[in-house]
């Protein structure tokens, strides 16, 4: 926690690889808490004679406190003795009365303490304030419904290689092991858990018939035209979700390049083709210039699932609300569009390149798409049909909010067709 708030790394990396026996229970409360973290801290806060006094492990361990009095279900007295402990435990005992103290009182005052910022929609769904207003002035009549389902625990749902499996066939594994699940009709090769569980429990993933990704993020294939015998480049391919995904739409007969700019991301490429049983190319390349990756012959397909500030995935990653800055989205736009731009003479004529962010600002999505049409007049937008229901047209693409009717959550497409060389 301390970690997230106080030095900017994310909650996969303050986590670690850790695969103890309390992992599961210690990510829970991570998650938790960080989904909550911008309504408890001030309350926090307020409650503290010095805050600038008190070390930043402290101040994490108190907010952790709060979310355990609040959200779970174990009595107030019995979450403050444990934060004691931990204080203990971090080495901290000078401040175990502090603890004890600060705890108590917001167990005994946390309506009154809570209450006084609820009346802010920002404070009240734990998001800052400024990414509050900018989804209010791009989604006017979404917006408390899309902070709502940021707070949302997020189903599991998997992907079925359908070249290898069946849906079916799938849910009859699952339910010998106790675990229901339900079809999705507008997407065949989805299935979502009525309960989620670890990997190790899903029959046939180790084996690669099976797959975790988010209904949304199973678009791609289609909406690329995905076929067999197509030379194809993800072009920021990690961790390979969508590489698996392209490759299993196509029985694995495609000439495929996977690429990603961070060299530790290419080796999770390579790892989970080599879980599917897939083959491709994996490179490590700049996206933005191809003379790292390119041998000169045009792709029929090209996947641009971009860099973004993942707004439309803090529902599964909370610790983007502590995260992300205002200056965040300009940085990413112009990332996005250098990458469009040098994907575009990779391109063969009457190819496909589709873009896509999990993002939900219009600076990270349409605009974006709106100034590559504007600069590279050899592309044209396709119309997206058969999108999920829900789905909303935006500019040259379609965009998915998060907890909408589909479900999914929030993802932005757009596909663009070369007309002339």
């Amino acid at each position: 926690m301390e970690a997230v708030v106080s030095r900017g790394a994310s909650a996969d990396v303050a986590l670690g690889a850790d695969s103890g026996a309390d992992r599961a229970a210690v990510q829970a409360i991570t998650l938790g808490t960080l989904r909550w973290y911008l309504r408890l801290a001030p309350a926090v806060e307020s409650l503290l004679k010095h805050p600038p006094g008190v070390a930043p492990e402290v101040r994490a361990l108190l907010v952790v406190g709060a979310h355990q009095v609040e959200y779970s279900r174990n009595a107030p007295e019995l979450t403050v003795h444990a934060a004691v402990d931990a204080a203990r435990l971090l080495g901290a005992e000078r401040a175990t009365g502090l603890v004890n103290a600060v705890l108590r009182r917001f167990a005994a005052t946390r309506a009154e303490l809570l209450g006084r910022s609820d009346s802010d929609l920002a404070s009240r769904t734990a998001h800052p304030a400024w990414l509050v207003g900018r989804l209010r002035t791009a989604w006017p009549d979404q917006v408390v419904a899309m902070l709502e389902a940021n707070n949302a625990h997020p189903p599991l749902v998997l992907r079925i290689d359908l070249s290898r499996a069946t849906v079916a066939g799938v849910q009859t594994a699952l339910r010998e092991r106790d675990i229901e699940s339900q079809a999705i009709q507008w997407i065949p090769s989805a299935l979502v858990l009525d309960r989620p569980v670890g990997v190790s429990e899903l029959p046939g993933f180790a084996e690669g018939l099976l797959s975790v990704q988010d209904a949304g993020a199973q678009l791609a294939p289609r909406f690329l035209g995905i076929r067999p015998g197509l030379r194809v480049l993800d072009a920021c391919a990690a961790p390979g979700g969508k590489t698996g995904h392209l490759l299993e739409s196509a029985g694995g007969d495609l000439d495929l390049t996977a690429l990603d700019v961070e060299a530790g991301r290419v080796a999770l490429i390579g790892e989970n083709l080599a879980r599917l049983r897939r083959p491709a190319r994996v490179l490590a390349g700049d996206a933005r210039d191809p003379r790292t990756f390119w041998d000169g012959r045009p792709f029929d397909r090209i996947l641009v699932d971009a860099p973004c500030s993942s707004t439309g995935v803090i529902r599964r990653h909370p610790d983007i609300k502590l995260l992300r800055r205002p200056s965040d989205a300009d940085s990413f736009a112009a990332t996005q569009l250098a990458i469009l731009r040098a994907s575009v003479p990779l391109l063969a004529r009457g190819g496909r390149l589709l873009y896509v962010t999990c993002s939900v600002l219009p600076q990270e999505n349409e605009q974006v798409v709106n100034d590559l049409l504007a600069l590279e007049p050899t592309l044209s937008p396709t119309d997206l049909r058969d999108g999920p229901p829900g789905a909303l047209a935006r500019g040259p693409g379609l965009q998915l909010l998060p907890g909408a009717e589909a479900g999914t959550d929030g993802f932005y497409y757009a596909c663009l067709e070369k007309t002339t060389a």
